[in-house]
This record gives C-alpha cells, structure tokens and sequence, in this order.
C-alpha cells in the first residue's frame, strides 16, 4: 500500500517490505537496555510544529532497504526519521521494513547510538571490503543523500552531528550540544534526567520553548492546568465539581 512510484512491469517488478526479511540477517544480539529506552525518548518527544504525526515515519531497529540492484542489502539504523510518508494506525498495515524503492522517500535523519564494536564505522572510519555491501557512512552519505546524521557515544558523553553539504557529511559545531533542524523546527540536545526510571545523559527533542514533553510529562501538564484552573473558580465562589 506504500507504493509512491508508477507499478514496474511484471519482468522489473522488485521485492516489497513483504517478500524481504525483517529480523537481523547474519548478526548476533538484540538492541540493549540502553538502546531500547534512548529509541524510545527520541520518538516520544519528537514533535516536530510543520509535520503531523500522520506524516512521519519515526523508527527503530527497522530494516532499511536501500539499493534496487541489491535488495537484499540493508541497514538497520539505531533511529530514523522519514520526512512525508504515511503513518498507518491499522496494525495488520505496520511497515516490517522501510523500502526506499517500495515509499520513494529517503529518510531525513539518522541516529546511531556508537558502542564499541560499532564506533568504527558508524564514524565512517572503515572502508568497503571486496564484494561485500556498502559501510554504513557510504549508505548515508552517499547513497542516501540523508540530509542529518547524528552520533552519540554515552561512554564519553560525546554527541556529534552531521549535515550533508553537496556529496559529504560535515561536522556542525555544536553551541552547549545542542543540533538545531531548521526544517522542522526542533533540535536535539543532551539532557540531564530521569526517563523510564533511568538516571542518565540522554539524547532528546526540543524547540523554541525547550525541552519537548514525554507522555507522562503532557498527562502532568494537563493535570497542573486543570487543578490551576479549579483553584481559580474556587477563588470566584464557583464550584468546579458543578460545571
């Protein structure tokens, strides 16, 4: 149902988010705890002010299929945001893949979060071997063309973005580890907090006005404002248990 360009014909008709696999190919382990809450702050506080959430695709650890003449090579990015696809609210229709080829739309911004055995080449510190697919930084850089990519090693607290400036990604200097994204309005910083009950140094959304809400934050808000509210008409002689 994701199909944005005209349908091939039968001899040129490529594999969908259906016919490819969607689990980790070849690979040992599964995302850490780390991993699982950092995904999930992200995509809670991305609230972008020109985007509905109905066109955004914010994902985790999903397959990202990149290449037409290799389908079967893929990444599978820590985090991703695609800019102006549909967001389906059926279950049966969730994407087990992202298809660049199948949606038509290249993502916008990457996030890996660096560990050990991945620093290398999330940097783009390693080179191609023979035959074998494209690193990571080649995929983004330019095969991709993803305008954003940014790094975070919580080992060292380091926070790094990049922006891609004709064919490369160039370092942005960052003022107090913020990354300000003029086209969406928002920025990512390091923040300070507690978040699932984890005490840490986290990579979060914000805007003009600061920090973007959790859910639990947005429920909190609501309910300071609706007992300001209450106190308010107590003041005024009116009941706001009657209204």
């Amino acid at each position: 149902m994701y199909q944005h360009n005209p349908p091939l014909s039968p001899k040129e008709t490529m594999p969908t988010m259906y016919d490819l696999p969607s689990e980790l190919i070849g690979e040992s382990g599964l995302p850490d705890e780390f991993h699982c809450i950092q995904a999930d702050l992200l995509t809670e506080t991305c609230q972008p002010a020109n985007y509905t959430s109905a066109e955004i695709l914010l994902a985790s650890d999903l397959n990202l299929y990149y290449d037409p003449r290799h389908p079967n090579w893929y990444k599978r990015p820590d985090w991703y945001m695609v800019l102006g696809v549909p967001h389906t609210n059926q279950q049966e229709d969730l994407r087990l893949s992202y298809v660049v080829w199948q949606e038509g739309i290249d993502p916008f911004l990457v996030v890996e979060l660096l560990s050990p055995g991945t620093e290398q080449e999330d940097l783009g510190q390693t080179l191609r071997e023979v035959n074998k697919p494209p690193t990571k930084w080649e995929v983004y850089q330019q095969i991709l063309r993803i305008p954003y990519y940014v790094v975070y090693d919580r080992y060292e607290n380091n926070f790094r973005g990049f922006k891609l400036n004709g064919t490369r990604y160039e370092p942005v200097n960052l003022s107090d580890h913020r990354f300000w994204l003029e086209e969406i309005e928002m920025g990512l910083g390091l923040w300070q907090g507690t978040y699932q009950n984890t005490e840490g140094l986290w990579l979060r959304w914000y805007n003009v006005d600061g920090w973007l809400p959790t859910f639990t934050e947005r429920v909190e808000n609501e309910r300071q404002r609706a007992d300001k509210l209450a106190e308010k008409l107590r003041d005024v002689g009116i009941d706001p248990d009657n209204l």
